[in-house]
């Protein structure tokens, strides 16, 4: 246990006797002499060390939690859950942290302060200044192999006077010249004011080198029709497609027709508030490691619609961080940070092509209406393309405004037998105190969209 000098230091110690580790109090210098102050550990053993703040307070059984996982674990970072000290020792704020998110931990340091660290003497050595313990922990979990990232242990093993706080991501700015073609999907069907609304927003989008495939599921609307058949032949293609309403039956026969690198799936019903939407998603869905890129989405006042997606919402899946307004604080701001999720709404998605078309693209079968984007997400997931969300690309969604809700006895039989499918796919009805989500937690209610911490003692 390294733990820094400052005032409560000796709170600290105190918490860690009966624990079995070793403790290395930190000396007076703002920059510690970390070779010095480690000159007893046996390096051979490969250590797990714990840098710990002053006047942080460990669980009773936070050492054994730590040892029994460090047994097990094939990473080289352990972390736990940690809530912070009030006054009179009142705990207060629990952050319940998500299993392993890279993309998320570039914007909010959810580890230091509360993990172990399995560290060779020459990395730590060579650390020397005043935020080494932050550098020793981003060295550890970013320099991992395939199998070793970073452990979670989902219980609340530090107690702790203060946290990292999440950083607004800054302005992304993609460099447009290495961007590639993209071929935006829209499906409709009549209401000729939502279409020209999405369409005029693509006009306004600032994008190198795009397609737009309009999806029509039989207008019959003259207005709608005459427009259709007006469009500049140079930059839209329309595709005659009537029938039964299936959102994935459209989308896929569009996709087959498709020559761009990447595919947007975009609602008619999606309204552009920026030039640089498209970029920014196309920017991310270019990453290998990358599935489905999803955006932020907001209802028309202004609140949110789709922060990504997370299984196993009342059995099902849900979007995550609805009806928050932008500037609320939320659960960690974590609606206002890029990060890795299980699904994203197909609303509005940016895929690469390839990889649509390796996992077959769309469940027509199985999935028509609801939870297709989520069945597409997850075997994504399964190839290692990893599903993200991307808050900087912001737009208005008035969902279900063209078709409706399925209020009707058909359209609620179809749904209870997607979402049926939903379950038997992928397990979103598991037992309570299974994982479900890895981006989730146990200890968070899955009867909320909004992280609404279970009311039961979390300790």
């Amino acid at each position: 246990m390294l733990i820094d000098n400052g005032p409560g230091q000796s709170d600290t110690i105190d918490s860690l006797r009966g624990q079995a580790a070793t403790i290395l109090p930190l000396g007076t210098p703002a920059v510690p002499d970390l070779a010095a102050a480690t000159a007893q550990i046996d390096w051979n053993a490969s250590p797990w060390l714990m840098p710990l703040m002053a006047g942080d307070i460990l669980a009773p059984d936070a050492v054994a939690a730590y040892q029994v996982a460090a047994s097990r674990a094939g990473g080289r970072v352990i972390y736990a859950d940690d809530d912070i000290l009030g006054l009179g020792g009142r705990r207060t704020a629990p952050h319940f942290k998500p299993a392993w998110n890279a993309e998320l931990f570039r914007h909010f340091d959810y580890l230091t302060g509360a993990c172990i660290v399995q560290v060779a003497q020459d990395e730590l050595i060579s650390l020397s200044g005043a935020n080494w313990a932050t550098e020793l922990i981003v060295g550890a979990a970013d320099g991992r192999g395939d199998g070793d990232a970073p452990v979670r242990l989902p219980h609340v093993l530090h107690h702790r006077l203060s946290r990292p706080v999440p950083k607004i991501p800054a302005i992304f700015e993609p460099e447009q010249s290495t961007l590639p073609k993209v071929s935006i999907i829209v499906p409709t069907r009549n209401r000729l004011d939502l279409l020209r609304n999405c369409l005029e927003g693509i006009e306004r989008t600032d994008y190198p080198d795009l397609e737009v495939i309009v999806v029509d599921n039989g207008s019959d609307d003259p207005a709608t029709l005459d427009y259709l058949a007006n469009l500049d032949p140079g930059r839209y293609r329309v595709l005659a497609a009537p029938g039964p309403f299936n959102f994935s039956t459209l989308n896929n026969r569009a996709a087959k027709q498709a020559t761009g690198e990447l595919l947007c799936l975009l609602n008619n019903d999606i309204e552009v508030l920026a030039p640089d939407w498209l970029a920014i998603m196309a920017r991310q869905a270019l990453r290998p490691e990358v599935g489905a890129v999803g955006a932020r989405l907001l209802y028309p006042d202004g609140r949110i619609q789709h922060a990504g997606v997370v299984l196993g919402i009342c059995g099902g899946a849900a979007h995550a961080h609805r009806l928050l307004h932008p500037d609320d604080e939320g659960y960690f701001r974590r609606h206002a940070l890029p990060q890795f999720v299980s699904a994203v709404t197909a609303a509005c998605l940016v895929v690469r092509r390839k990889s649509f078309e390796v996992i077959g693209g769309l469940d027509e079968q199985n999935f028509a209406v609801a939870f297709n984007d989520v069945d597409l997400c997850m075997r994504l997931n399964t190839q290692g393309w990893q599903s993200l969300y991307e808050p900087r690309a912001t737009l208005v969604h008035h969902e279900s405004v063209s078709r409706g809700l399925d209020r009707d006895p058909v359209g609620a039989a179809r749904f209870a037998g997607e979402l049926a499918a939903l379950k038997a796919a992928w397990g979103t009805d598991r037992k309570s105190g299974e994982q479900i989500d890895p981006y989730h937690h146990p200890q968070i209610s899955r009867f909320s969209e909004r992280f609404a911490v279970k009311l039961q003692d979390y300790s």
